[in-house]
C-alpha cells in the first residue's frame, strides 16, 4: 500500500492551487484526478474572469476568498507568466428601474473591501463601450481575465516542482478513516459511462512539460489503495459523492449548465472588454455577459439551467435564438446570424432548483472523520478564490497534522 502525508482528490484549479500551497510545507503530497488531463471540468469551462468580490454577502467565504484571491491570482499570473489581463468591467443598468440595484451592488462591493468602484453615466459608458446600451454602470477596475487552461497547468507545474505527485486516470471509489489515517481506494482507468474521451486505461503521473500523463503508475485497470494522514476532498461536481463515501450526506450538488455563444463576423469587434448585466435576483448566476477574450474573440453567456447528470454538457443544448434577447439588452445591434453556439460548462450548485439564493462555499473538516477536509459548492468565484482557499485549507491541514 502506498502512503502519503496528504492526498488531494480532484485536479481542477482549486485542487492544483491547494497542491501548490501544501507542497511548500509538507512532503509526500499526492493529487488524484479521475480524468486524463487536469481541469477538464468546471475549471476551464467558464468565462475565465478574475472577479473582484462585489457580488457576495459580507463576511461570507465567497467574499473573503474572492477579495484575497483576486490579489493573489494577479500576483501568481504575473510571477509565472500566465496569460491574463487586468481589464476592469462594467455592470450595466439598461434602464432607470435598474439603477437602485446597481447602487446596492456598489455598496455591497465596498462593504466587502473592493476598492475603486464608481457609478458612471451614459457618456462614460459610451467612451468605454460605444455600442453598449445603458443609463448607468458600475465600473469595477479590479476585474480581469485569465487563460484558465494555463492557470491550471501553472499551478500543477509549480506543485510538481515542489515535490507533489499528480496522478491522472485515478478515480476515488472508497474512503475508510480511523484516528490516524484514511485509506483511499482508487479505480484505475476509465470512468464507467463517462462522455469524456479517455485515451488510456492506465493511471499515470502528470507531466508538467507536456500537460499529459507520462510515467505509468499501474499497468492494468484495477484498484489501488493509498493510506494518507490527511485527505482533502476537492472533487468539484463530485464532492458530495466523495463525502458520501464516508457516510457524510450534509450536502447535495446540483449541476447547473452554463452555455456560451460566440459573436462572429464584423460585430465581434463591438465589445472592447467585460460587460455584465445586473446579476439574477434569485442568485442563480451573474447573468449573460460579454467577454472579450485574451485571443480577441467575443463570447456571450453563460446561461444557467439545472440539468440531470454531472457529465451533461451537450444534451438538449439551447438554440442560438435563446441568447438573442439577453445579448440585445446590452448590445442592441446584434442579430441572430451574428451568434454561433460555443462551449458549455457545469457549476456545482448547492442550492436546489426549488429554492433561491446564494449558497456559500463549504470548507470544513468532516464531523466524524476529522482528518478529511471537504470543499463543496466551489462554483464562481472559485477560479479567482483558489489561492486564498488553498491558504484556508493549509490552516485546516495544520490542525490535522499537528
Amino acid at each position: 500500500m502506498d502512503q502519503a502525508n496528504i492526498l488531494i482528490i480532484g485536479g481542477g484549479i482549486v485542487g492544483c492551487a491547494i497542491a501548490v500551497e501544501l507542497s511548500r510545507h509538507w512532503p509526500d503530497v499526492f493529487l488524484l484526478e479521475q480524468y486524463p488531463r487536469l481541469g477538464m471540468g468546471t475549471s476551464t469551462r467558464n468565462s475565465g474572469v478574475i472577479h473582484s468580490g462585489i457580488y457576495y454577502p459580507r463576511n461570507s467565504l465567497k467574499a473573503r476568498h474572492c477579495l484575497e484571491g483576486n490579489r493573489l491570482s494577479f500576483e501568481f499570473c504575473e510571477k509565472h507568466n500566465v496569460a491574463h489581463r487586468r481589464t476592469g468591467k462594467l455592470v450595466v443598468a439598461g434602464d432607470s428601474a435598474e439603477e437602485a440595484a446597481l447602487a446596492a451592488l456598489k455598496n455591497r462591493g465596498e462593504a466587502n473591501g473592493v476598492e475603486g468602484l464608481r457609478l458612471i453615466g451614459p457618456s462614460e459608458i459610451r467612451a468605454r463601450e460605444p455600442h453598449v446600451a445603458g443609463v448607468a454602470a458600475l465600473d469595477v477596475p479590479s476585474t480581469g481575465i485569465v487563460s484558465a487552461e494555463e492557470l491550471v497547468r501553472a499551478y500543477a507545474r509549480i506543485a510538481v516542482s515542489q515535490g507533489a505527485n499528480i496522478v491522472t486516470h485515478a478515480r476515488v471509489v472508497s474512503l475508510a478513516a480511523d484516528k490516524n489515517s484514511v485509506r483511499v481506494g482508487a479505480h484505475i482507468g476509465d470512468m464507467p459511462g463517462s462522455q469524456t474521451e479517455i485515451a488510456s486505461n492506465q493511471a499515470a503521473r502528470w507531466d508538467p512539460q507536456t500537460d499529459r500523463s507520462s510515467e505509468t503508475v499501474a499497468n492494468e485497470v484495477g484498484e489501488e489503495e493509498i493510506e494518507a494522514r490527511c485527505v482533502i476532498n476537492s472533487a468539484g461536481l463530485y464532492a458530495d459523492d466523495i463525502a458520501a463515501l464516508l457516510g457524510n450526506r450534509s450536502w447535495k450538488i446540483y449541476p447547473v449548465r452554463g452555455e456560451y455563444c460566440e459573436v462572429r463576423g464584423a460585430k465581434s469587434s463591438l465589445i472592447n472588454g467585460l460587460v455584465y448585466p445586473l446579476p439574477h435576483a434569485d442568485g442563480l448566476s451573474l447573468g449573460m455577459h460579454f467577454t472579450k477574450t485574451l485571443w480577441g474573440t467575443t463570447l456571450i453567456g453563460p446561461t444557467a439551467k439545472y440539468v440531470e447528470g454531472k457529465e451533461n454538457y451537450e444534451r438538449d443544448r439551447l438554440p442560438v435564438s435563446y441568447f438573442l434577447p439577453g445579448a440585445r439588452h446590452l448590445l442592441p445591434e446584434l442579430d441572430e446570424t451574428d451568434l454561433h453556439l460555443a462551449y458549455s460548462g457545469l457549476r456545482p450548485k448547492l442550492v436546489p432548483p426549488t429554492e433561491h439564493g446564494i449558497a456559500d462555499f463549504v470548507i470544513t473538516r468532516d464531523p466524524q472523520a476529522s482528518n478529511v477536509i471537504h470543499l463543496a459548492g466551489i462554483e464562481s468565484p472559485g477560479l479567482t478564490a483558489a489561492p486564498s482557499i488553498a491558504r484556508h485549507v493549509r490552516e485546516l491541514v495544520s490542525e490535522v497534522l499537528a
